[in-house]
C-alpha cells in the first residue's frame, strides 16, 4: 500500500476485545440513532416473509424463496451498504485516520464498524425462523446449515463493503458504487431458476453467491434434493453433503472478498 493511501502507525499490542466492544457499541449508538438506517437494516431483511401470507400457506417453493430473500437481504442491507457507507464516511470524515494513531489496532476498527450490522442480519435470520414455521412453512431440516450459512454471508458481505469502499470517494457514491456487488449476490435468486437457460449459463450462475445462499436455503432449510423439488426428501444427515458446493462457493468469495479488501484498503479520503 502506498504512502499516499495509507497512514504509518505505531506498534501495538495483540487484538482486544474488549476494546473492539467498546467501539462496536459506539457505532451501535450512531446505527440505533440513524432510523432510517435502523429501518432497513432490521425491516427491510424481514420484507420477504409477507409473500408467505399472500400464497398457499405451507407452500414449500414459496417458503424457499422467502427465506432466502431474508438471508439474502440481511447481507445487503445491515452488513453489506450499512458498513460500506459507515467506513467511508469515517474515513472522508478523518475519525479513523485519528483513531489508527492511537493503540486502536486496523482489526478492531473493521470488526467493530461491521458488528452492529452483523447482528442485526443474525437476529433477523433468527427471527425468520419462528415466523416461517407460524406461517405455515415446516421447521428447518438442518437448523445449523442453516445458521452456517447466515454466518458465512454476513462475513463475505461485509468483506465485499470494505473492498467497494477502496473505490468509492464519498457516501452518497455509495449508491452507486454498491450495485455490482448488489446485482452479483441477485442474479443467482432472479436469473437462476428460469426454465429457458442452457445448462452451461445454469451451472455458471450456480456459482454466484446468491445462488449459494438460495441453495443453502433450499436445501438446509426445507431438505430439497434439486431446484425443480417440492417436497422434503433429504434428512439431516443428507443435507451435509448436497451443500458441499453451496458452502464451498461463499468461502471462495469470502476469501476473495477478503484478499480484495486487505490488498485495496484505503484509511485516508480519495482524493
Amino acid at each position: 500500500m502506498s504512502a499516499t493511501t495509507a497512514t504509518k502507525v505505531p506498534a501495538r499490542g495483540g487484538f482486544s476485545v474488549t476494546r473492539t466492544l467498546h467501539l462496536a457499541r459506539w457505532n451501535a449508538v450512531l446505527l440505533v440513532r440513524n432510523r432510517l438506517a435502523l429501518t432497513y437494516a432490521l425491516v427491510m431483511p424481514l420484507a420477504p416473509l409477507l409473500t408467505l401470507l399472500a400464497g398457499e400457506r405451507g407452500l414449500t417453493s414459496l417458503g424457499a424463496t422467502a427465506v432466502a430473500g431474508v438471508l439474502l437481504l440481511a447481507g445487503l442491507f445491515p452488513v453489506f451498504y450499512n458498513v460500506l457507507s459507515q467506513f467511508v464516511s469515517r474515513r472522508d470524515e478523518l475519525v479513523l485516520k485519528r483513531m489508527r494513531t492511537g493503540e486502536t489496532r486496523d482489526a478492531e476498527l473493521l470488526t467493530a464498524i461491521a458488528l452492529p450490522g452483523v447482528a442485526c442480519a443474525l437476529l433477523t435470520t433468527a427471527v425468520a425462523v419462528p415466523v416461517a414455521v407460524v406461517a405455515g412453512q415446516d421447521a428447518p431440516v438442518n437448523v445449523l446449515l442453516f445458521a452456517l450459512g447466515a454466518l458465512l454471508s454476513v462475513v463475505m458481505f461485509a468483506a465485499f463493503a470494505y473492498w467497494t469502499a477502496a473505490w468509492t470517494r464519498s457516501a452518497e457514491a455509495a449508491q452507486l458504487t454498491s450495485l455490482p456487488v448488489i446485482v452479483l449476490a441477485s442474479v443467482g435468486p432472479f436469473v437462476g431458476g428460469l426454465p429457458s437457460l442452457s445448462d452451461p449459463l445454469r451451472e455458471a450462475i450456480s456459482l454466484t453467491p446468491g445462488a449459494a445462499i438460495n441453495e443453502l436455503v433450499r436445501v438446509g432449510w426445507f431438505g430439497l434434493d434439486s431446484f425443480d423439488a417440492t417436497t422434503t426428501t433429504l434428512t439431516f444427515a443428507e443435507t451435509w453433503s448436497l451443500a458441499g458446493q453451496p458452502l464451498v462457493v461463499l468461502v471462495v468469495w469470502t476469501g476473495l472478498a477478503l484478499q480484495l479488501a486487505q490488498r485495496s484498503m484505503r484509511w485516508e479520503p480519495r482524493t
